[in-house]
């Protein structure tokens, strides 16, 4: 259904905005990131990684939902999006409490503040995701009224 500027462009959109969010979050906001036990370059370079990953799953499912009409690209796309969004947000928190690979010191309040800001970081790459979905179909459109 769509080219690969229709996935290379929201991927990449939504990787780097939640790469961003989460160094903004971890290095400037709770400044956690001094506490690393490992190096800093290693720690940013794994982390993009992650988030290239993260990035393509959203991408991915997003594609999905619209090619088995699970959203409707006329209702609430972006909307539906940052929900399918944040759903992958809440998995990747799940997986990171479990193998312990948390920032969230202990206690109740760190772990759902730690969960919200996963869904939410997720959330909005989701966003990023309908947003590209929209650019590229808009690019499309154009591209077909000037070869006509």
């Amino acid at each position: 259904m769509f080219g690969k500027r229709g996935f290379l462009v929201p991927w990449i959109a939504s990787s780097v905005l939640m790469y961003g969010l989460s160094y903004v979050w971890h290095g400037l906001a709770l400044t956690d990131l001094q506490d690393l036990r490992i190096p800093l370059p290693l720690y940013l370079a794994l982390s993009g990684l992650v988030y290239l990953i993260i990035g393509m799953a959203i991408t991915f499912l997003v594609h999905q939902a619209i090619a088995y009409e699970w959203v409707s690209l006329k209702r609430a796309f972006p909307l539906m999006s940052a929900l399918l969004g944040a759903a992958v947000g809440f998995v990747v928190f799940l997986l990171v409490y479990i193998l312990g690979m948390s920032f969230a010191k202990s206690g109740a309040v760190h772990v759902v503040i730690d969960a919200l800001w996963q869904m939410l970081e997720q959330g909005l790459g989701g966003l990023m995701v309908s947003l590209g979905v929209i650019y590229d179909m808009h690019r499309r459109f154009m591209e077909n009224e000037r070869a006509h």
